[in-house]
């Protein structure tokens, strides 16, 4: 209502600008009599006639007309205002981030990176953890006594707004019941964001958290958070539709939906050409990509033994064949891509990241559990027997592949065997890492409502951390058998630890630490020079840890010419 109002109001207002400038003595008024009629005729005979208009319009553009137009349009409400921007959460609120600093300049604001020199502070939030939204309150009161501080000095009042997934499940709780922000914008509605900021000048309600069934932001080129950095992301689709009975991402999130790949093959190559040399392609279920833009018919494959709860889909450019695309624009640049979903791992996909020197070889392969009930719960789609069917058929066609999961402790109804369960699954697949927590029930989810969270969060902690426990001795294990090998480094820069010492990330994305110093230009050459962020390297490993390899930097190389003549 107050968008027509002000709509209506503008449109008036312009109605009533033109028509003085045609008649610029004639006095607008709402009352009708026969002196007004009669004026009002002697002054159309005296006025201009239709080839007036015609010759007006063709060749007379007016420079400084000033038009009233509504709030929520006018770029000049945005000068000097100065957005912050705190992120939390995955790589894919990274990605978003990215997004909103491109949508925020192209409407005029300045980003800024200082908390205490801004206008808008913006939180982008994450709900899949109760300690992730716990870490988000603290940080919403903060920003309420930094308002009443600003607000105190200045005569334009500090804005807070939340982003995100925890935006779209607290909308009512944040603007009505806590009063502490002043703008709500879930993850399908960051285009909106110069429209609510406007609408909360005026003192309105500023929430939009609709989800969209086709929103992917493809039209947006991301403005880059650290322009430093040589790794980039790229989202390559939105939402997830697998229904995991413990996630709030389909609730969060939305309805999958994917990219166009000409859209994806752009920004590819617009980072290419501004130096990139690593690129992390994200999804919820990124695996599951289906380009429907593209008139091929194709046919979803799942991993043996997996299943899905919903109906197979068909048509449209596979993940397979944007994999392949993407790798090709510069060999020269890593490619990852994450999270996938098991039952997405086809052999197409694997033969792609196996041919692909520029594709890495580490797989994330979220487990959460060890045992075939606790999935069955879960509604992951598959048994214990055929992930680890699944483990070993990668192997076979991925010699060099290195693993990743996540695990949840402390599922409803998980018993002390299937904790075991889920310890043994590590110890067999020997994961280069993995991310273990406490299951934390969130609302909305199929297990609030369906399943019993009754395990006790002391159980919940100790499991996780045996589980963690459990990883990092297989992780050593896995470490000690690369000591004299050789390793393709991608250089990051220098180490917290150590001024004279840098780090780098393998191809398993483990990092790697060595001396800083003059090597070689390439094999066997006398011309040395120091390492640079972004240089590949070959170093030999001499010593590790359970989350670090430390060897001895040899040679500058590229990735093409390493695997070339590969030690590895």
């Amino acid at each position: 209502m107050f968008r027509f109002f002000c709509r209506w109001n503008w449109h008036k207002k312009l109605l009533r600008h033109k028509c003085r400038r045609i008649l610029p003595n004639y006095s607008f008024s709402s009352s009708i009599n026969s002196e007004n009629i009669q004026q009002f005729k002697e002054k159309i005979s005296k006025g201009p006639s239709l080839s007036n208009f015609i010759t007006n319009n063709i060749n007379h553009i007016p420079e400084n007309d000033i038009v009233d137009y509504p709030p929520y349009l006018t770029s000049e409400n945005n000068v000097s205002r100065k957005i912050y921007v705190e992120t939390y959460g995955c790589q894919m609120n990274v990605s978003d981030t990215e997004v909103i600093y491109s949508i925020l300049k192209q409407s005029g604001f300045e980003i800024v990176k200082d908390i205490n020199d801004t206008d808008v502070i913006f939180i982008m939030t994450c709900a899949i953890r109760e300690g992730a939204e716990q870490k988000i309150w603290s940080r919403l009161n903060y920003f309420k006594t930094l308002k009443r501080k600003h607000d105190a000095f200045y005569p334009h009042k500090l804005k807070i707004g939340v982003l995100g997934c925890m935006a779209e499940r607290l909308k009512r709780k944040l603007i009505e019941k806590e009063k502490i922000v002043d703008i709500v914008a879930g993850p399908d509605s960051y285009k909106d964001l110069p429209n609510l900021l406007s609408l909360a000048d005026e003192g309105q309600k500023a929430v939009n958290v609709m989800l969209s069934a086709d929103e992917t932001y493809a039209d947006i080129m991301p403005l880059r958070i650290n322009e430093k950095s040589k790794s980039a992301f790229i989202s390559i689709m939105r939402g997830c539709d697998n229904m995991c009975t413990f996630c709030i991402v389909p609730f969060t999130r939305g309805r999958e939906r994917s990219r166009p790949v000409s859209s994806i093959l752009d920004e590819v190559k617009y980072l290419s050409d501004q130096g990139i040399k690593e690129i992390t392609l994200l999804g919820q279920n990124v695996n599951s990509y289906r380009d429907l833009s593209t008139d091929i018919d194709s046919e979803m494959i799942l991993s043996p033994g997996f299943k899905t709860v919903y109906k197979k889909r068909t048509g449209g450019l596979l993940f397979a064949d944007l994999l392949d695309k993407v790798s090709d624009i510069n060999p020269e640049i890593r490619i990852r891509f994450t999270s996938p979903h098991p039952k997405d791992f086809p052999d197409e996909v694997l033969h792609v990241i196996n041919s692909k020197p520029n594709i890495c070889k580490l797989l994330h392969m979220p487990a959460q559990s060890g045992n075939s009930e606790v999935l069955q719960r879960m509604r992951r789609g598959h048994t214990r027997e055929a992930y680890l069917e699944l483990i070993n058929h990668i192997k076979k066609i991925i010699p060099n592949v290195a693993f990743t999961s996540d695990f949840i402790c402390g599922f409803c109804d998980e018993t002390e065997e299937a904790h075991r369960d889920t310890l043994s699954l590590i110890k067999e697949v020997k994961y280069e890492f993995a991310y273990v927590f406490p299951y934390s029930m969130r609302q909305k989810t199929h297990a609030y409502y369906d399943l019993k969270d009754n395990v006790p969060e002391e159980v919940k902690k100790r499991r996780a951390e045996e589980a963690h426990s459990v990883f990092r001795d297989c992780a050593v294990e896995l470490h000690k058998k690369e000591i004299g090998n050789y390793h393709l480094i991608q250089v990051i820069g220098p180490s917290k630890r150590s001024e004279s010492d840098w780090s780098g990330r393998n191809d398993w994305n483990t990092k790697v630490i060595y001396p800083q110093i003059p090597i070689p230009i390439e094999k066997d050459s006398n011309n040395c020079h120091l390492p640079c962020p972004g240089d590949y390297i070959v170093v030999q490993i001499h010593d590790c840890s359970s989350q670090v390899l430390k060897g001895k930097a040899l040679y500058h190389t590229t990735l093409q010419e390493f695997y070339r003549n590969s030690f590895f």
